[in-house]
């Protein structure tokens, strides 16, 4: 590397160097010709033609005047003053000349005057045409960009035919962005890799052959040379990816898969050839692709065809994983999350021979991947982790990381030492609807309609339990929502029965049938219930199969797709789609008619559940059971509502208790002044623990 910039220095200074002595050749040419001419005025002019001193002199159209040039029958002196000093000014003093030049002014007055004196004095008189541009100034403009085109040639064929990376500006271009993570800065684990427990053990055999590919070699055995991780976001694959590296304690290639594409043609090729040299010598190591799908997709879908730069780099890949054999210990490992858009060829035995999902963890997962991210959070005695687990369901690693730092900035606006049950429990209603609007007005009566409406859902999803328990119930407005019943399934499950789809529809429509058995009147805070409700029996006619109607068939996408995402056209006739609609109708108004019985059967129950929302907003798990069951429910303690304040809530409490003092002392009312003033200082240790931030009011 040394060599190299020294190399660079000193073909910078040679550059330099001709680039001035051509300058000063340039200057010393145009300049020179000028040294030896004497710079008169026209009456000067004017008077030494009228004397004969003149032997010849040229005439010559310029800017707005003539340029006249000519020769003295004698040398004359030339001086300058003014402008020259030094050496310069006494061989300006010093020097004699036969030529000089002047400009005359274009009026037909002093052409007149000098063409009767150069007649009386016979002296030649000569004209020139006027001059567009000067000599050097055309050559360099027609020079310079030939120039500048065929310098921007050689270098773009340079770099095409590969000798552009040898220090070429272009070169860099070809050259990958990954650089290998040094062993033993890479501090990942598999025991930092929480809840993937299967995917690691099929892991282990990479690990195990990077560390030692003899064991596998002598029993003929042949490593994977591609292991494919597919799953949602946010699963942990790049960690999984991390964690290999760091356990088998090789170099670590990270790229993705928009790295390898930039506007040059070719350029993504390129990297991917350099990426795989880099490994080849770091070898044993690891290539990790993220996101491959941005350069391995099905070829022949590019508008360039078998010229698009992305099937380019794609082709390239595959040309590097066949060019490589397993002793040379280099693994590909890569992410998506879209595999079914993977080109066949990358996907082949031989390539990416492994492919391991990487899915959303189950409630032990979620419980170990809570304690890996807990470890350097202070958590109170009330947290249960193995509760939250279950109130989770579908949660990736990155959203429970992201639950549990979400607690830690609320504990912290709240000045408190550790995180607390309260804190959790805000912090999932953040990221699953936004932070509270404590500030939004709303009237009684829309308040109360909102209470009866998460209360119906409540009240439906505790009857109708066989699947799912009801976490949580509130009016406290979020987002754009007035309130939420949140209902989890009561253990994973990865596929629906018709019974339990069912159930899910009768809650789903207990908000619109609490409001009309109550009011008898509908709102709009049905809208999002209906919308799921639609989804789901749409899902369970055209992808379950659950219709008699229309048979055990596939008519819309993946059932794991919403219907109105599938795109395309459709597959189905007139009718068909016709018939479609109608047991979508059938399926909702049944839901519907089961939720109206629940609540007509159980209206002073429902009564009970609002009114308990309208007098706390919030209800818990075994505050809507004790509810349900005995018709009362234990509210949480002062200090919890107390913990929960915020800075302004305490203030305002505050200030109110030293008005009420200072009333009572006006009064004569000491007794009363002296309560207010103990109730004064317990406000002011509050104050001091409480909270700055105001979106921290519940």
């Amino acid at each position: 590397m040394k060599n190299e910039n020294g190399g660079f220095f000193r073909s910078s200074f040679l550059y330099v160097i001709i680039f001035l002595a051509v300058i000063a050749g340039i200057y010393s040419f145009m300049g020179g010709s000028k040294t030896t001419t004497k710079d008169v005025s026209q009456s000067e002019f004017v008077k030494a033609l009228s004397n004969k001193e003149i032997d010849s002199f040229n005439i010559q159209p310029g800017n707005d005047v003539y340029n006249v040039t000519g020769t003295y029958k004698k040398d004359q002196s030339k001086s300058k003053k003014g402008s020259n000093s030094g050496l310069n000014a006494l061989i300006a003093q010093q020097s004699q000349t036969t030529k000089f030049q002047t400009s005359v002014l274009q009026n037909d007055s002093s052409i007149k005057d000098i063409t009767q004196a150069a007649k009386k004095t016979n002296t030649e008189m000569t004209t020139k045409p006027a001059a567009s541009s000067g000599f050097w100034l055309n050559l360099i403009i027609s020079i310079v960009p030939m120039f500048l085109i065929l310098g921007l040639a050689y270098m773009m064929m340079s770099r095409g035919g590969g000798q552009g990376g040898q220090g070429g500006m272009m070169g860099n271009f070809g050259k990958s962005k990954a650089k290998p993570s040094d062993p033993k800065d890479n501090k990942t684990r598999f025991e930092n890799v929480a809840g993937a427990d299967e995917e690691k053990e099929e892991l282990v055999e990479v690990v195990e052959f990077l560390k030692s590919p003899k064991k596998f070699t002598e029993m003929g055995a042949r490593i994977p040379k591609g292991v494919l991780l597919e799953g949602p976001p946010g699963t942990g694959k790049t960690m999984l990816a991390k964690a290999v590296a760091g356990e088998a304690s090789v170099p670590f290639f990270s790229m993705s898969g928009s790295d390898f594409v930039e506007m040059f043609v070719g350029v993504g090729a390129s990297r991917v050839r350099d990426l795989f040299e880099q490994a080849k010598k770091s070898a044993p190591a690891i290539i990790f692709i993220d996101e491959i799908d941005a350069v391995g997709r099905r070829r022949g879908s590019g508008v360039g065809g078998g010229n698009d730069e992305r099937e380019q780099t794609l082709n390239q890949i595959l040309i590097e994983m066949d060019g490589f054999d397993n002793s040379e210990g280099v693994i590909i490992l890569a992410s998506t999350n879209r595999s079914d858009v993977l080109d066949p060829a990358l996907l082949r035995s031989g390539r990416f021979d492994r492919k391991i999902m990487v899915g959303a963890p189950d409630v032990k997962g979620r419980e170990a991947i809570l304690k890996v991210h807990a470890k350097n959070k202070p958590l109170s005695d009330s947290v249960d982790l193995k509760a939250i687990a279950h109130q989770t369901p579908g949660y990736v690693g990155a959203d429970l990381e992201n639950l549990l730092n979400e607690a830690a900035l609320l504990a912290a606006r709240r000045n408190k030492k550790t995180i607390d049950a309260a804190d959790l429990d805000e912090a999932e209603d953040r990221i699953f609807q936004g932070p509270a609007k404590a500030n939004k007005t709303m009237s009684d009566l829309e308040r109360k309609t909102t209470a009866f409406h998460e209360a119906g859902h409540a009240l439906v999803g505790l009857v109708k339990s066989n699947a799912s328990v009801v976490r949580k119930v509130t009016i406290v407005p979020r987002g754009r929502i007035g309130g939420y019943a949140l209902m989890t399934p009561k253990t994973d499950r990865y596929n629906i029965r018709y019974s339990e789809a069912i159930e899910q529809l009768a809650g789903l429509m207990g908000g619109r049938a609490a409001e009309l058995a109550t009011f008898d009147e509908a709102s709009s805070g049905a809208a999002n219930d209906f919308q799921q409700a639609t989804n789901l029996a749409r899902q369970m006619v055209t992808a379950y199969g659950m219709s008699d109607k229309l048979g055990m068939v596939q008519l819309e996408g993946n059932a794991s797709v919403s219907y109105n995402e599938g795109g395309g056209a459709k597959s189905y006739s007139e009718e068909t789609a016709a018939l479609i609609d109608e047991e979508v109708r059938r399926l909702t108004k049944q839901a519907f008619e089961e939720a109206t019985k629940i609540l007509t059967e159980n209206k002073e129950k429902l009564a009970q559940i609002a009114n308990a929302l309208l007098e706390v907003e919030s209800l818990d798990e075994k505050q809507i059971k004790d509810i349900y069951e005995t018709g009362h429910f234990t509210p949480k303690s002062e200090e919890e509502d107390e913990d929960a304040k915020s800075y302004d809530q305490t203030k305002e409490a505050l200030n109110h208790k030293e008005d009420k003092a200072e009333e009572a002392e006006e009064k004569g009312d000491q007794k009363e002044a002296d309560q207010a003033l103990e109730e004064d200082s317990n406000v002011k240790e509050d104050a001091d623990d409480a909270p700055t931030d105001d979106d921290s009011k519940s």
